[in-house]
């Protein structure tokens, strides 16, 4: 099976690059052909001239873009190329209803299409760690399944098209409570005088410890906010919660942690701190006890 990569950003150039290692990569094609041609010395793989054009010469076509809008063209442009051999593995976060609406576009001409976000950040793509929840057909599931097995740890089949979005959902609002923690503790531990390396090293091996903790935590007391999930992008994923949850029941639908954090990000945005990792809340946590010694 012949697989073609879409969208090749930070996590999309990483699974590129181990799908490539295991001799399935045939083609791949990015909006910012540099960042195409970059990736493309490197890894020894051709560059596609077209998304159709992609479409013609794969038959697996993984798609790694940042927002629905993103996909949604993107699979405007691929449907023109699509036939009954084709199966489309989108690894966005995009909204449950856009997974839905893309299928459908999908299977309109005949091909197949699952929605599989991802977990375990760009360092879970780079070693090929992620964890995969896929919603869609589960014979389709099945027969791509060991080309997956090359860019993930674990592949979870969860039900029909938008099952997989709706689950990365639930990762999403997780993080952020986790986020809250991890850096409101943090910022306390700091101004309790703790040597935080101990405190990070001692929870870390007890009931709090979490990923968060021990791959965030360190760079994060010392105001290293460089690597990981970009602040903005976990803000439009959070919107996208909020969205899914305000359509589940008549009456309005308010998610506590993810209010709260969409503020608090709003906030970080307008300081110009978008791109930086999520674990750059820690700032405005430290400003809560920064006021408390003023006083």
């Amino acid at each position: 099976m012949k697989v073609g990569v879409i969208g090749l950003g930070a996590m999309g150039a990483a699974m590129a690059s181990n799908l490539a290692k295991a001799g399935y990569l045939h083609r791949i094609w990015n909006r910012t052909e540099s960042k195409a041609k970059s990736l493309a010395a490197r890894i020894n793989i051709d560059v596609a001239d077209s998304v159709p054009k992609l479409a013609e010469e794969c038959d697996l076509i993984l798609i790694c873009v940042s927002a629905d809008k993103d996909l949604c063209e993107i699979i405007e442009r691929l449907v023109p190329a699509l036939n009954n051999k084709h199966i489309i593995i989108d690894t966005s976060t995009v909204s449950a209803e856009t997974a839905i609406h893309a299928s459908s576009l999908v299977a309109n001409k005949g091909a197949h299409f699952l929605d599989a976000p991802v977990s375990g950040g760009l360092e879970g793509a780079k070693n090929a760690q992620l964890v995969m929840m896929i919603g869609g057909e589960a014979d389709t599931f099945n027969k791509v399944q060991p080309t997956l097995k090359t860019i993930s740890k674990k592949q979870i089949h969860l039900g029909t098209t938008g099952s997989g979005q709706a689950c990365k959902a639930v990762n999403q609002i997780m993080a952020a409570g986790i986020n809250q923690a991890v850096s409101e503790a943090m910022a306390f531990a700091q101004a309790m005088k703790l040597d935080l390396d101990q405190v990070i090293d001692v929870v870390s091996s007890g009931a709090a410890g979490n990923w968060f903790l021990q791959n965030r935590a360190a760079t994060m007391v010392r105001n290293n906010f460089e690597s990981g999930f970009k602040l903005e992008l976990h803000h439009k994923d959070l919107t996208i919660c909020r969205k899914m949850a305000e359509s589940i029941t008549a009456v309005e639908t308010r998610l506590p942690i993810v209010e709260m954090t969409l503020i608090h990000y709003q906030r970080l945005m307008k300081q110009g701190l978008g791109e930086k990792d999520i674990s750059a809340l820690f700032q405005l946590k430290q400003k809560l006890f920064v006021a408390k010694e003023a006083d």
